[in-house]
């Protein structure tokens, strides 16, 4: 599955972004999709995910309550509406798709868009 982040950029705390991430294939609805992120010098981190069947969601604990994952079928676009950014948000964020379950699995991978934030 070819993945395409955009919607990345520069933000200062508080402020808020959204990222959209358009997936090229025709059996976007039967994947589950998730945002990663990594920060310089720190592992890739799942941050949300959503479940194709039941459209459940899964959020991290540092982004719960800021962040919210959502996703649109009929446009094979999956969505990350980040809120009260934080600096501790900057990073690379990615978009994936996996067939498994809704927190591992993923082995589908957009090039990444840069989020910073600064305080």
């Amino acid at each position: 599955v070819q993945l395409v982040e955009s919607g990345g950029g520069l933000a200062q705390t508080g402020d808020s972004l959204r990222l959209s991430c358009a997936a090229l294939t025709r059996a976007f609805s039967t994947y589950n999709m998730g945002w990663f992120r990594q920060a310089p010098g720190k592992e890739r981190e799942l941050a949300a995910s959503i479940a194709w069947r039941s459209g459940l969601t899964y959020y991290a604990d540092s982004v719960k309550g800021r962040f919210t994952i959502s996703r649109d079928n009929a446009k094979n676009t999956v969505y990350l509406q980040m809120n009260r950014l934080k600096p501790e948000d900057t990073a690379v964020y990615y978009c994936a798709a996996g067939s498994i379950d809704m927190l591992s699995g993923f082995d589908s991978w957009g090039q990444g868009t840069q989020v910073t934030v600064s305080s």
